[in-house]
């Protein structure tokens, strides 16, 4: 949860006085434009960045006064698969593992299993640089659910794959969210958003300017007799909110 972040970057502020909530066990997606303040808000809440003010709470745990139980409740999967070209997969889950403070041969164990569960049993001891796109983000994925976190944090986890890769991230996410874990994902893909999240929130200008169920959104923002599609409404949010910034500039002037 999170009341009144702010987060500024050279006196331009990215976060504005943001307020945001996830249950517990829900898919969560957070849509929103480049430069929206996705990428910032996901850093500040896994410890990464700081909010210049605010409270947030993780887990139970508030982030200012408790970083390290709030690191130890969550995994994060950046933008680009963060995994060792030179290892092979099993290597790399193995080692992931061992770091995790796993025996030797639970991590062998928990590793051969991930590997099944990612469908990467037939890659499992070739190189990772041998690895399609795709491979790789599901490696990363299974990397980052060795010690199955509550909390999963996705920033634009499919990004830059092509369809079928996609297709296959999803159903591992929709595996995680079914055995309990919460996910969090920014995406600017909105059939992702559509297809995956329980909640979906829009993110532009660094405040939330709607937020609700794929089919609440779409319900709100559609004429009547009408039926708008995410991607439909997503442009209406922010093109709305850009009209509105530019009138009030105009009347400041």
């Amino acid at each position: 949860m999170a009341r009144g972040v702010v987060k500024g970057f050279g006196g331009q502020r990215v976060l504005d006085s943001l307020d945001l909530a996830v249950d517990q066990g829900a898919i969560f997606a957070l849509l929103g434009p480049n430069g929206a303040g996705k990428t910032t808000l996901v850093r500040i809440f896994a410890t990464l960045t700081r909010p210049d003010s605010g409270t947030i709470t993780v887990n139970g745990h508030d982030l200012a006064s408790d970083p390290v139980r709030v690191r130890r409740s969550i995994s994060l999967t950046g933008q680009y698969a963060a995994v060792d070209d030179v290892l092979t997969g099993r290597e790399n889950l193995v080692m992931m593992a061992r770091l995790l403070h796993l025996p030797r041969m639970a991590a062998k164990s928990r590793a051969a299993e991930l590997l099944d569960v990612f469908d990467l049993q037939d890659a499992a001891d070739k190189r990772v640089k041998e690895y399609s796109g795709g491979m790789r983000r599901r490696l990363d994925l299974a990397a980052a659910v060795i010690a199955r976190p509550p909390l999963l944090f996705l920033d634009e986890p499919t990004n830059g794959l092509d369809p079928r890769s996609r297709n296959q991230l999803w159903d591992v996410v929709r595996e995680l969210a079914s055995d309990g874990v919460t996910v969090f994902l920014t995406t600017q893909y909105l059939e992702e958003a559509d297809q995956l999240a329980d909640v979906v929130a829009v993110l532009h200008h660094g405040r939330i300017v709607a937020q609700g169920t794929p089919a609440q959104l779409k319900a709100n923002f559609s004429e009547p007799g009408a039926s708008r599609t995410l991607d439909e409404v997503f442009l209406a949010l922010t093109e709305a909110e850009e009209i509105s910034e530019a009138k009030t500039e105009g009347v400041i002037r």
